[in-house]
């Protein structure tokens, strides 16, 4: 029979993730497929609290991965009132099961993953639970980096997608021009203030607790309400933000031709 390796959660968890992670590793433990049990997110940052879901990564023994995840449903409900459950294809993560436990309510994120993909990662997560050092061995051969902003690939094309956001607004399709500045704030401006922070570049993610007030103050200025003027304000904000924390400039003409097209907008919308 294989050692068992346990492996104590750090002593800051909020009870309610605490009681979940002591319920949860030994049910899982109890299957013999299952190879081990890691956490990341929050809990590997040492930013989790009472707000936060869990990331768990549940290691699996590679000939019966298959039927793991086919299983990975009736896996969950053993451990404890799960409400519901579904899988993360809309993030690009087939493995993950995300599911909502309670009362009371609490978050969970399962990624199932095989031994043969240790190395599939953008973080080294924490590990609680291994059956003798078979994760711990592995899951640090190989370096974990978050992925960062890109600043050739956002520049090639920021000012398409301004003007594609000013064409919604001329139409007056106001939604439409929310919603698109919005991407802009979590796809463009959040990562790269993050990323100067020295925080992980993850959207907006907790993005008040890491920039100063002022960079919060001008990212608010992107923020429109319901109206074609402050939605075309919201997004020269968004520009103007954007040139003073890019990495690099790529076709100024182009650059010119959409401020031109704003300027057009402005006047249709006098």
């Amino acid at each position: 029979m294989q050692a068992s390796q346990d492996h104590k959660p750090h002593g800051n968890l909020p009870d309610t993730h605490r009681d979940f992670i002591e319920k949860a590793v030994p049910r899982l433990k109890a299957d013999p497929r299952i190879l081990g049990v890691a956490v990341g997110g929050s809990y590997l940052l040492d930013e989790i609290d009472e707000f936060s879901d869990l990331d768990l990564v549940v290691y699996i023994d590679p000939q019966h991965y298959q039927a793991v995840l086919t299983e990975r449903s009736s896996i969950v409900k053993k451990i404890g009132a799960l409400l519901e459950s579904f899988t993360g294809e809309h993030v690009g993560e087939p493995r993950l099961l995300i599911c909502l436990f309670g009362p009371p309510l609490l978050h969970i994120d399962f990624k199932f993953v095989s031994m043969d993909d240790i190395g599939d990662k953008v973080e080294n997560p924490i590990v609680l639970w291994e059956r003798e050092d078979v994760i711990s061995h592995q899951v640090n051969l190989t370096q974990a980096e978050f992925p960062q902003p890109d600043p050739a690939w956002i520049e090639k094309r920021f000012w398409i997608w301004v003007h594609y956001t000013a064409t919604k607004i001329g139409r007056g399709e106001i939604f439409e021009a929310v919603d698109a500045i919005g991407f802009l704030r979590v796809n463009v401006l959040g990562p790269i203030i993050l990323k100067k922070s020295g925080a992980r570049p993850q959207g907006l993610r907790k993005i008040e607790r890491h920039v100063s007030q002022e960079e919060l103050k001008r990212l608010r200025a992107t923020l429109p309400s319901y109206d074609a003027r402050d939605c075309l304000q919201a997004l020269r904000e968004t520009a103007e933000l954007y040139n003073s924390i890019r990495e690099t400039t790529g076709n100024q003409s182009l650059e010119k031709e959409v401020d031109d097209y704003l300027h057009q907008i402005e006047d249709q919308l006098s």
